[in-house]
């Protein structure tokens, strides 16, 4: 009975430290594609025993916020460079308004242009609590509070600021427009046949 109940204490400390290791900021979606208008999502976990009254995330230099998703009981101000580009983005909660309770988690959902080249970008967030303590989600992937990441790849297609996707890769283009060209083409054959053979018929009928 001893055994077995220190083996019960293992598993459920196993899976406790596992639970708590995975309760972070995150910023998804993980990968994206270069040049495209994206839809990121923050989520945003209560990890204490305390209300989470704010966030604050740092949009990557890389990244061009454009606009965010409005939630009732929170309001939204943004810092901005010398340039005019938005750098952070803190959503913080109204007065008499809920916030992240215990055992909850709140979803942040706004729009941004990613970088023309390829690589990962890092999500640094800053998350206060009613107590005035803040965990800061800025480490690296090994460490105790790390920041989400999105791999940004090269696509063949890019999404723009309307939604609408259209073909980056020449070389696909160029395969495209070569299968139109050649179906085009069989179309005009397939006519020729046809009407070649009506012409046949028709003069075959004379000739009787």
């Amino acid at each position: 009975m001893k055994k077995l109940s220190i083996v019960l204490l293992t598993v459920i400390g196993v899976f406790g430290l596992n639970i708590s290791a995975s309760a972070h900021v995150t910023v998804k979606p993980a990968v994206s594609q270069t040049e495209s208008y994206e839809t990121y999502t923050m989520k945003v976990p209560n990890e204490k025993d305390i209300l989470t009254n704010k966030v604050v995330l740092v949009i990557p230099k890389e990244v061009t916020f454009y606009n965010y998703q409005p939630i009732p009981g929170w309001k939204v101000t943004t810092d901005k460079t010398k340039d005019d580009k938005i750098e952070r983005v803190t959503w913080e909660k109204e007065k008499n308004a809920g916030g992240i309770d215990v055992g909850q988690f709140q979803q942040f959902s706004f729009d941004a242009k990613n970088p023309d080249k390829e690589g990962s970008i890092d999500w640094d967030a800053y998350q206060y609590y009613e107590d005035k303590s803040i965990v800061e989600w800025t480490g690296d992937s090994d460490s105790d509070s790390p920041h989400s990441q999105t791999t940004i790849e090269k696509a063949a297609e890019k999404t723009d600021s309307h939604g609408h996707t259209k073909v980056t890769d020449a070389k696909d283009s160029g395969k495209e427009s070569t299968n139109n060209t050649n179906t085009i083409a069989l179309w005009v054959i397939s006519g020729l046949a046809l009407l070649a053979s009506v012409m046949a018929i028709v003069l075959s009928t004379r000739k009787k």
